[in-house]
């Protein structure tokens, strides 16, 4: 048993060499929701999404038997592909991994959403994500403690991004959608990992963590472009009602900033009480993200500082003044302006 890098859970996993190689996972029951993973893999098998097959459960020890997807993950393969247009034959451009991962999310978002398997993305569950930040990264990684005004308008922030939300088209929803969890397998199919936290919810969440990915950044011209590319496929195969450019980018942005203010929350609680040190360093990337949302770049114009949200823009404004001063004394800092500038 040879012992792999682990996820953001509490999971194990090691190959076993052999004659075929399989994955072993370690998924403590107290910890994991393993049922979710058997539920949502075969719902996904069910649909055409490629999951590793589940070979033996052993459900009251935690443990799995998994088919092994192999070692490339998706995220080197865009970082190789982003540098130059040009790609050898035997290497896809990035477009066109982003285009099959794109497809591959429209599988995703057309399995069936059966509450039993797939719990509604709510205003409470997006509310607790949200607290996280708070908690976490504002809390306990910065010493910093919050005062009844600064509170009020994190809960003023917090209720517009429910809002946004819930309007959105509700379909399943992966949650953790990006470079690092899609693995390229040997017949050139792109196969999906760690989505046993799936749920139904917001259309373009799982296109924002794809395009606006915590490890690799795109420049914005290229996110507007392929979500809106995204958004025709959308109306092509009747997944969403035809709406504006602008209202579907303002609900991408929106939910990403949502995002980006619950992985903030999430990469510190890693940090400090699991010791996964790792995640500080794509920080500075998440809070890139969180104040370009912040600051209005909501539209498929691009970022304007003047048609932001109210309550986004007191967050951008309030975040430059309170939390910015105290960020180079952290060890993981590097200037959020540039951060992910060095992938393209």
């Amino acid at each position: 048993m040879h012992p792999l890098a682990g996820d953001a859970g509490f999971r194990r996993y090691f190959r076993l060499a052999g004659q075929t190689s399989l994955i072993a996972v370690d998924s403590p029951p107290d910890k994991e929701n393993n049922p979710a993973y058997i539920h949502v893999a075969m719902a996904f098998q069910r649909h055409g999404v490629s999951t590793p097959k589940i070979l033996a459960v052993d459900f009251a020890n935690g443990f799995f038997l998994l088919e092994d997807f192999g070692r490339q993950l998706l995220h080197p393969e865009l970082l190789a592909g982003s540098v130059a247009e040009e790609c050898s034959p035997a290497r896809l451009s990035a477009a066109n991994y982003y285009q099959q991962a794109e497809s591959v999310l429209l599988d995703i978002q057309a399995v069936e959403p059966t509450p039993r398997v797939f719990p509604a993305y709510d205003a409470e569950r997006l509310q607790l994500e949200m607290d996280l930040f708070a908690d976490w990264f504002v809390g306990q990684l910065l010493g910093v403690q919050l005062d009844d005004q600064e509170r009020a308008m994190l809960r003023e922030l917090f209720s517009r991004l429910i809002e946004s939300a819930l309007e959105q088209p509700q379909v399943v929803v992966h949650r953790d959608y990006h470079s690092r969890n899609l693995m390229l397998l040997d017949d050139g199919a792109l196969g999906v990992i760690d989505f046993q936290d799936a749920v139904v919810g917001p259309i373009t969440y799982d296109l924002v963590s794809l395009l606006k990915d915590c490890y690799l950044r795109l420049p914005r011209e290229q996110v507007i472009s392929r979500a809106l590319d995204y958004k025709k496929r959308l109306e092509t195969g009747l997944f969403m009602v035809p709406v504006s450019d602008d209202q579907f980018m303002r609900w991408f942005d929106l939910i990403g900033l949502q995002r980006h203010i619950k992985v903030l929350g999430i990469f510190a609680r890693l940090s400090l009480r699991d010791g996964k040190q790792a995640y500080l360093k794509d920080l500075p990337l998440v809070i890139r993200y969180a104040l370009e949302a912040a600051q209005g770049c909501e539209t498929a114009q691009g970022c304007e500082a003047d048609r932001g949200d109210v309550a986004g823009q007191a967050f951008y404004s309030w975040f430059i003044e309170r939390i910015e001063p105290l960020l180079p004394e952290q060890d993981w800092y590097s200037d959020w302006r540039s951060a992910g500038d060095n992938h393209r």
